[in-house]
């Protein structure tokens, strides 16, 4: 009987995971999946704008061999994006949970303090990034320093630099950590979702377990990394997936898609730009997920 039960409630558990997920199956089904077959199909063809719509003409693998070996620029803004997404996922990650930790603890004026944290990432798809795009705050503050992204940066580390030099850090190790101050606002307004995400994930931990922690004398350090930490890990492998979609949504090598698309009519090179896109894409987020669910803890 008991082995009925579990079956029947591993069966239960099994229909609400297909019933979530049910929405995003319909509206894929009924509006993307024609439009997903359509940009393999052209990938393998040359599209010609016709009177009556369209003409394909297959070339086979001529358009991957051109964005690959011809194109000077697709090479160089696919690695681009795949390094910046390699420097900022962590980055988020650790601020997104360094910050949701704070949020979580219990003090006066904590309503305020999450207000205060979270109104860079209202605010950065509003006037604030438009005014970030156009450098104006920039001209007001009387400097013009971008990151490799192009935002602006009222944090440099120039000052930081030579800190970090004298007190016996390697030079890669500087260089990533100034790049992490360079584009501080870049990861501020990257960190919302995430910073929700952990937060949720805090406040489901259950009391009685720092509790008893505090009883057999451990410490809050302790108690984090043998507490916290493991019990939100499965949230980390969510936002890490979340992080490294969201990274590669809007930057250089979108931009080159859309203007290969739409500007220079070359249908067919771009939807071969955007397989490869996908399935560099897919293949970083398989790695990913491979080995962080192998330290991922689920708490039944």
């Amino acid at each position: 009987m008991a082995s009925k039960r579990k079956m029947s409630l591993e069966r239960k558990k099994a229909w609400f995971g297909v019933l979530f997920i049910t929405p995003w199956l319909l509206g894929f089904i009924l509006l993307m999946a024609v439009p997903f077959i359509q940009s393999l199909q052209f990938s393998f063809h040359k599209l010609s704008l016709t009177s009556e719509g369209y003409d394909l003409q297959y070339v086979g693998l001529d358009n991957f061999k051109h964005i690959l070996f011809v194109d000077a620029w697709y090479v160089r803004n696919l690695t681009e994006a795949v390094t910046t997404m390699a420097l900022n996922v962590p980055l988020i990650i650790f601020f997104s949970l360094f910050t949701a930790t704070l949020l979580s603890q219990k003090f006066r004026g904590r309503m305020l303090a999450r207000a205060i944290i979270f109104l860079p990432v209202v605010l950065a798809s509003g006037v604030i990034a438009k005014l970030d795009n156009g450098n104006f705050l920039a001209q007001v503050m009387g400097t013009s320093s971008t990151d490799l992204e192009s935002n602006y940066s009222g944090l440099r580390s120039l000052e930081l630099r030579p800190l970090l030099l004298q007190a016996g850090l390697s030079f890669d190790v500087v260089n990533y950590l100034t790049g992490a101050v360079d584009r501080i606002y870049q990861i501020i307004s990257s960190s919302g979702v995430q910073i929700l995400i952990f937060l949720a994930g805090l406040q489901s931990v259950s009391s009685s377990l720092y509790e008893a922690a505090k009883m057999e004398g451990a410490t809050g350090y302790e108690a984090f990394w043998k507490i916290t930490f493991p019990m939100i890990s499965p949230l980390i492998l969510t936002n890490v997936v979340y992080t490294i979609i969201d990274s590669f949504y809007n930057n250089r090598m979108t931009e080159m898609i859309q203007s290969t698309a739409f500007g220079g009519l070359n249908f067919g090179v771009s939807a071969a730009m955007s397989w490869i896109y996908f399935l560099v894409i897919s293949i970083i987020l398989v790695i990913s997920t491979y080995f962080i669910s192998k330290k991922v803890f689920y708490h039944d």
